[in-house]
């Protein structure tokens, strides 16, 4: 492990930044803002910035502290506030919580001013210490009659049904209904009215995290993740949504919607596609990168049964429980499991409401993370060409498809949800075909299957099991020659970083082999308040052929993370996780055990 000695000292200060964010979010989780700002006052008076329109109206006469005591005139200092103040964190002057009375749609509006600048920022004082967007008495109802009750809520949770994808939430989604301090800042503008009348909203989050493993080596972490460089302080990902969601409560009319999304930051190494922009991580290993994990168009028919979503474009592998966007996720680092495995599809992909509990989802794609226009393109075989016909056992002729695992492959998913929302189970084969060796043609079957046992405890679990056919032996001397130099799609030649792993077979003797793994997580999730949230996950995953992780064995992992929200628009994840395998495989293959310490802060727009 690198001694704090060798540490740079810009490192060591994010550092301080990570474990005094973990220590404010363990003081308010107490349930004592006072408790948290003295957590703050203690590391020495520190400046923040506040925006302000002179013209602004109090947020509210009096605010609420925790024990219910009201404080005179904390957000009227700040909403009358000069254009541009500085002024001291100190308990008086920043109450952990700021709202408007009644805290609804209209007072807050009328409380956060009209100039577009004050009202972003405002918007984040109203919402301070609040598990939820002020209410709209006005709102129509937020589900179809009849349909299974939402089982969770955001805050504390990162979702409210229990996630399916392939589709947006059937029976209880309305169109702009996203809460966003981007869109309340524009709310009155030209433009904001424009897009308000469309039903169309832009808005996105930014991830900070970092770490303290005990692995040191640069890419050592793996094949955890998202925390892929040791003992770093890393932007995680910068993401931008611009979206219309079909309205899927109302059953009277077809509706329609789309998602464009840009990511930029260390994650795009994890939701990269083969010929999308592929160029940073596969020729050039970059650490941070863009990539545009969703763009899709969508088209709700609600008079076949019970409503049928078709979406076509780039979109989520179902069905998952962990998903690449941080807010999607319980904790901030994934489950080997979920590293692993389909992570985006491009294709149709429909989901039939057959009844109010139960669905069914059909998909055909071209295989999996492949743009479809590398489809049935070919690359000139090397080792062919250098060696002449018949000298290559593994692509025999003198070229050979791009990726070989870019092909129509089906989707076929079935969900079942309880009426009382406490039980579901989403049964899955996705993106099955041929199964050859290609990019990530993964074949998953598998399952995903949640329970609530009350309202403060429920569990989420996922099993799969997914191979590959024909995958070249790397413990085979030949077709490692033919590999090296070459002679298959994805040698070094044409994919120098990050290519798909080869198998290391049973057989030495044999050229190819078919690679199975298999992955089971759970997590286990306690929820004291609507603020905060345990999960305690507990995963096994068993790589035979080390074709996922390239060092064949199995792994366990036994991890602990708190997911504490200022307000429904930040949210800390500190965590603490032990790896094991039975052979070296962290640190690059040197270590079989491994500890992080890690965390993350995200901050919604």
């Amino acid at each position: 492990m690198k001694s704090c000695a060798s540490m740079s000292a810009a490192r060591l200060g994010g550092y301080k930044a990570l474990l005094l964010g973990s220590v404010v979010g363990i003081a308010v989780l107490s349930g004592s803002s006072a408790f948290a700002q003295q957590a703050l006052a203690s590391n020495g008076a520190s400046n923040v910035l506040l925006l302000a329109d002179a013209s602004v109206p109090a947020l509210a006469s009096t605010v609420a502290t925790d024990n219910g005591a009201p404080v005179q005139g904390a957000v009227a200092a700040i909403a009358n506030a000069p254009a541009v103040q500085i002024a001291q964190a100190t308990p008086s002057a920043a109450p952990a919580s700021s709202v408007a009375s009644p805290y609804t749609v209209s007072a807050v509006d009328k409380a956060i001013g009209a100039n577009p600048l004050s009202r972003f920022v405002n918007y984040y004082f109203a919402e301070w210490g609040q598990s939820s967007a002020p209410t709209d008495p006005n709102a129509p109802p937020a589900t179809r009659a009849g349909w299974p009750v939402v089982p969770q809520t955001t805050p504390p949770m990162p979702f409210t049904d229990w996630p399916y994808g392939g589709t947006t939430l059937i029976g209880d989604n309305h169109t702009a209904s996203i809460d966003s301090p981007l869109m309340v800042a524009v709310e009155h503008t030209g433009v904001g009215q424009a897009m308000a009348s469309l039903g169309i909203q832009a808005y996105g989050w930014i991830d900070y995290g970092g770490n303290i493993s005990s692995s040191h080596l640069k890419g050592g972490n793996a094949p955890a993740a998202y925390d892929y460089n040791p003992n770093n302080v890393q932007l995680d990902q910068a993401v931008l949504y611009v979206e219309r969601t079909p309205d899927t409560v109302q059953t009277d009319h077809v509706d329609w919607g789309f998602r464009a999304s840009a990511i930029y930051g260390e994650n795009y190494r994890y939701t990269t596609s083969y010929g999308v922009a592929s160029y940073q991580l596969l020729k050039h290993n970059n650490f941070v990168g863009y990539d545009f994990p969703m763009v899709y168009g969508e088209l709700w028919v609600p008079k076949i049964m019970e409503g049928l979503m078709i979406r076509v474009g780039r979109y989520i592998s179902l069905p998952d429980i962990e998903a690449q966007l941080a807010p999607n996720n319980y904790m901030y680092t994934h489950s080997i499991t979920y590293t692993l495995d389909n992570y985006t599809n491009e294709g149709i992909q429909t989901t039939l409401a057959v009844t109010k509990q139960f669905m069914l989802q059909v998909g055909l794609a071209m295989g999996t993370e492949e743009g479809v226009w590398d489809y049935n393109v070919k690359l000139p075989n090397q080792y062919v060409l250098a060696n002449g016909a018949g000298s290559d056992p593994l692509y025999p002729g003198k070229s050979f498809l791009k990726d070989p695992g870019e092909q129509p492959s089906l989707t076929v998913c079935g969900r079942w949800q309880s009426l009382d929302g406490n039980n579901d189970v989403n049964v899955c084969a996705d993106a099955v075909n041929k199964g050859n060796w290609g990019y990530n043609n993964l074949q998953w079957y598998g399952l995903t299957a949640y329970h609530k046992f009350n309202q403060y405890f429920h569990v989420s679990w996922e099993f799969y099991n997914e191979h590959q056919d024909g995958v070249v032996n790397e413990l085979n001397p030949t077709a490692q020659n033919i590999y090296l130099n070459g002679g298959t799609p994805f040698s070094p030649q044409y994919i120098p970083f990050n290519s798909p792993y080869e198998a290391q077979c049973k057989s030495v003797t044999v050229l190819r082999c078919r690679t199975d793994s298999y992955g089971t997580v759970a997590y286990w999730n306690f929820s004291p308040n609507p603020m905060n949230n345990f999960s305690l996950r507990t995963e096994y995953y068993d790589d035979p052929e080390g074709q996922r992780t390239g060092t064949a064995t199995s792994y366990y992992e036994l991890g602990i993370g708190l997911q504490h929200w200022l307000s429904p628009q930040i949210e800390m994840r500190p965590e603490f996780t032990s790896y094991w395998s039975d052979r070296p495989s962290f640190n690059l293959g040197t270590a079989k055990t491994e500890r992080v310490f890690s965390g993350d802060l995200i901050w919604h727009f």
